[in-house]
């Protein structure tokens, strides 16, 4: 059992080409790992027949040499993807209930590439916020530890908004999860919980059938054990998609070649403006150490500017809830979902939406309507949408001199569920991974070392539009030399 759930997705596609073991005893050894860890809460919903069945298609497959590229592979999806004939509820109370007659695109190209479907896993509701905690499910839990500190017997953050697929994935609990990334939801997760994650360019996976949080900066991308298997799940999962009008016709790079051109040659640029005050000191010298492991590669690494980098955060949190007001007003009892009844109709739309949302979604909605409103449309969005372009421009700018740019991950390592925050402070977890959505560029988040707690850092390589070979050119290098092989302590055995 133990063998079958260390393996990375490739060493498991070799593994059942040579007939080593069977999709089915694969798939069996998962939905137990998912059983065994099911106080981390990170499956809302199990599919065990429906995995069985796939498994048992799989292994047909394999045994008439029609193997696909994600042959037998389990993978766990996060509850923003519909899933057809699979109740999708983005973690809200108020789709409770809803069964998509229809697979978003990017599962339909999961399962045509051979995937297994475990189930849907916990996230952030809506996909809003950064540790979780917003679930209607409550709160998917990390199944790493502290070793020493404060945190220790603690029960901590996998991070959000994906964060029950990144859990999951640090659990041994599924082989792949994709996930969606709107200001950092894939790559502050991964980071988190020891994991490699990828924020493709925007429009390189579809959006089509994943449910809508912030039309504009919404992307798919895998969270992987290491950087073979995110090149391996992200050429599955990209692609055109004529019902998407965002996606892009541009072909993938060949991330497989990529993984092994290595860095040398490579310009890095290092932002000052990632550096900020009162900063992790364990983070400081883990993205130094990152630096180092880059020009020792080949690499030279310099110093860039983005000088409105700064204005990123707060650009984020006018556009993201502005564009959340105008998605969610879909939910109003009407057509599906949740309805609580009303002795008129503007009654019931209130009684709907305050029963169905919980608070962190109340106060987007609240804040993105507010931006949106008579007299402040011109004041907030549009003036917020004016420093995006600006913070494009800075990137653009940057990088007619380097091939990409090496930062932290996470202002910090896993923190305690629970813990008291302001709403603003829990944002600030976002600060490194936003600005990559606002430009609609590439960005990894790769595992590179532990802190004095025994808790998961990860360096993050931002690269130019459709350049993720570029991120696989670094992340592989960066995984090398971190050699990070460490296993959370709650994982499945």
């Amino acid at each position: 059992m133990s063998e079958l759930l260390s393996m990375t997705a490739v060493a498991a596609r070799a593994g059942l080409a040579q007939k080593a073991f069977s999709a089915r005893e694969l798939t069996e050894a998962y939905l137990k790992a998912a059983d065994d860890t099911a106080a981390l809460n990170v499956y809302v919903a199990m599919t065990a027949d429906k995995a069985r069945a796939m498994a048992d298609a799989s292994d047909a497959r394999l045994a008439k040499g029609d193997a696909r590229p994600l042959e037998g592979i389990p993978i766990g999806i996060k509850d923003m993807f519909c899933t057809e004939g699979v109740e999708t509820t983005a973690s809200s109370r108020i789709l409770k209930g809803f069964v998509p007659r229809y697979e978003s695109t990017v599962t339909a190209r999961l399962w045509d590439a051979g995937g297994v479907m475990l189930g849907k896993l916990n996230c952030d509701e809506f996909a809003m916020g950064s540790a979780n905690e917003t679930s209607a499910f409550g709160a998917a839990v990390n199944p790493w530890q502290a070793t020493s500190g404060a945190l220790k017997g603690k029960a901590l953050t996998p991070g959000g908004s994906s964060g029950g697929s990144a859990a999951a994935m640090a659990a041994r609990a599924c082989l792949l999860a994709p996930g969606t990334d709107t200001g950092g939801s894939i790559r502050q997760p991964a980071a988190l919980c020891g994991l490699v994650g990828l924020k493709p360019t925007y429009g390189r996976c579809s959006r089509r059938g994943i449910v809508a949080f912030a039309s504009s900066l919404d992307q798919a991308g895998p969270i992987t054990r290491d950087v073979a298997d995110c090149a391996l799940m992200l050429t599955a999962m990209a692609g055109h998609d004529a019902g998407d009008s965002t996606s892009l016709s541009a072909p993938l790079p060949d991330l497989e070649s990529a993984l092994t051109a290595g860095v040398k040659g490579m310009r890095i640029g290092i932002p000052d403006e990632y550096t900020l005050d009162s900063m992790n000191a364990e983070i400081i010298a883990l993205w130094q150490q990152g630096r180092a492991w880059l020009e020792d590669a080949g690499a030279q690494c310099v110093s860039v500017s983005l000088p409105h980098t700064r204005y990123a955060l707060p650009t984020y949190y006018i556009i993201a809830p502005a564009e959340a007001s105008s998605n969610l007003a879909r939910y109003d009892g009407v057509r599906y979902g949740q309805r609580v009844d009303g002795a008129t109709l503007d009654e019931m739309y209130a009684k709907t939406r305050g029963a169905g949302f919980g608070d962190e979604v109340k106060r987007r909605v609240l804040i993105g309507t507010y931006v949106l409103s008579a007299g402040y449309y011109d004041a907030y969005y549009i003036k917020a949408q004016q420093v995006r372009r600006l913070i494009q421009d800075d990137f653009a700018k940057v990088f007619q001199d380097v091939d990409a740019l090496l930062t932290p991950s996470t202002p910090t390592p896993a923190f305690a569920l629970g813990a008291e925050m302001d709403a603003l402070t829990m944002y600030l977890n976002d600060v490194f991974t936003v600005p990559a959505n606002l430009a609609g560029i590439p960005a990894i988040s790769v595992p590179a070392g532990l802190s004095s707690e025994g808790l998961p850092l990860g360096l993050q390589l931002i690269a130019p539009a459709m350049r993720e070979d570029q991120l696989m050119r670094g992340g592989a290098v960066l995984e090398k030399a971190a050699g990070f092989t460490h296993i959370a302590k709650g994982a499945a055995a």
